[in-house]
């Protein structure tokens, strides 16, 4: 069904103990690219429509989009990246070291708004199923293996939940990954290695994962290579949890430390104690069985697999349950990852003696895009077939009211599902970390707060009791004061 040529690109000539493995030629650029970029101009608009959508129904589900559409806007005017969302005057790069949005300050130059930084996102994901479709092919043999896991891998629940999570800086490390695992898959040493290196500029914990490809490259045998890159995501990680991001923060420390810190009841429990609880924990073991589900389990025959467990293991340890599940935008980057050890685990079994594994080789590429099928009908996407996703309802219409209500150039606190609308041309603060300060402008969406509270006047008096503001807007869900 899918021929796969005797010897395979990605099989390396190992030198003698410690040296680095040779590089085995480069193949053919015989792959065409035209039916690639189609499918991933096609995922690009589905990724971007749903992630409009919800922007412009006020549908945001968190305040990230209006921190990173903040900090992408104090880059574009040259500024250092401070986020007031996260608290007056707060360094964005003293909470998650990444430094990699500023590639994003062109773009916002060209298109001022946080929406740019959700097509942004949307190309980046739908370029990464290029290079995992080509990548398919080029190993496989076959187009038809290569669209299909395109298919698979753009409908995969992890890059869903993503697009669903507004945009993270995340996006940049998906394309870099398909990358590395496109490299390793052809037996490109020195590219994995290239291409995994800029990961330490997405996230501080990428670090870990880019010592991971440096283990990866030392098992296929390019020893020094990989000890230095090992060595380099290692010493990266390190420095930025420990001296970079604690010099940025106002803290002083990395805090979300906190995260893996057990609190409360039981606050004395042990660090062994903590792993075994993690192992316990069935929503975090479905993650897992989601996660090689959508492989057909032939990830697992691949050393490939292996660059998921930085990931999985500080997800694994964290108390916060956001980290457990397969919501958020936390396993798009091991989208990339296990359908890569897929293609690798299928060109391993193809020539196994054992008849039946062999067999099962050649049916796993279809397998997996019928799970990705199966799984996208209880996916955000779906959404996009339904016609009341495209309705504007009474409460969106209240809160672009409120939006509208606030004049350009102010300083505003606001509450989350406004954030991101009031960031392109206002210094925004949100409510929960911003009573040092008594902003020009106070938008509340009345609803997310306490029923007892019926007077916006009377809640920002509570909020801000050093000063005094008169409602200028009022509706049933929102209310715009102006301070006196």
């Amino acid at each position: 069904m899918l021929d796969v040529q005797n010897r395979s690109a990605g099989e390396a000539v190992t030198g003698a103990p410690g040296a680095a493995a040779t590089e085995p030629p480069e193949r053919p650029a015989s792959v065409p690219l035209r039916p690639y970029l189609i499918l991933a101009a096609v995922l690009c608009a589905l990724f971007f429509l749903y992630s409009w959508v919800q922007y412009a129904q006020f549908r945001t589900p968190s305040w990230d989009l209006g921190i990173f559409g903040q900090s992408v806007r104090a880059y574009a005017e040259f500024r250092a990246p401070v986020v007031d969302i996260k608290g007056p005057g707060f360094p964005i790069l003293g909470d998650h070291f990444s430094p990699v949005t500023a590639l994003l300050a062109p773009l916002y130059w060209i298109w001022p708004s946080p929406v740019a930084l959700l097509f942004a996102q949307a190309a980046l994901f739908a370029a990464s199923a290029v290079v995992v479709g080509r990548t398919t092919q080029e190993v496989l043999g076959s187009r038809a293996a290569g669209i299909a896991l395109t298919v698979a891998y753009g409908l995969s629940w992890g890059l869903q939940e993503a697009v669903r999570s507004d945009f993270h800086e995340i996006a940049f490390a998906v394309p870099l990954l398909a990358l590395v695992c496109r490299a390793l898959l052809l037996g490109r040493w020195t590219a994995a290695a290239a291409w995994s290196a800029p990961l330490v500029l997405v996230k501080e914990d990428m670090g870990l994962t880019v010592a991971m490809v440096g283990a990866v490259l030392f098992l296929k045998g390019s020893r020094r290579l990989g000890a230095a890159l090992a060595g380099f995501g290692t010493a990266a990680f390190a420095l930025t949890v420990l001296v970079l991001i604690p010099a940025a923060s106002s803290l002083g420390r990395y805090d979300y430390w906190s995260k893996i810190e057990k609190t409360g009841e039981g606050a004395d429990t042990s660090f062994g104690q903590l792993v075994a609880g993690a192992l316990a924990s069935g929503e975090r073991w479905e993650m897992v069985l989601h996660l090689l589900a959508i492989t057909g389990f032939l990830a697992l025959r691949s050393p490939l697999v292996l660059l998921v467990l930085p990931t999985l293991g500080w997800r694994f340890l964290s108390q916060d349950p956001n980290h457990w599940g397969m919501h958020w935008h936390y396993s798009a980057i091991l989208m990339p990852i296990v359908l890569a050890a897929l293609v690798d685990g299928v060109r391993a079994v193809r020539t196994s003696p054992r008849a039946w594994l062999a067999s099962y080789g050649r049916v796993a590429v279809p397998v997996a895009t019928t799970v990705a099928l199966v799984l996208a009908v209880n996916l955000p996407l779906r959404d996009l077939l339904k016609p009341e996703t495209y309705r504007t309802d009474v409460r969106a219409g209240q809160a672009r009211a409120a939006v509208d209500a606030v004049p350009e150039g102010v300083s505003v606190e606001a509450d989350v599902s406004l954030l991101a609308h009031l960031t392109a041309d206002r210094r925004v603060y949100w409510t929960g970390s911003s009573q040092e300060v008594d902003p020009d402008y106070l938008a509340y969406d009345l609803r997310g707060w306490s029923q007892q509270i019926s007077d916006p006047a009377e809640l920002a008096a509570q909020l801000h009791p050093g000063a005094r503001y008169e409602i200028t807007h009022r509706s049933e869900g929102f209310a715009v004061l102006r301070r006196r």
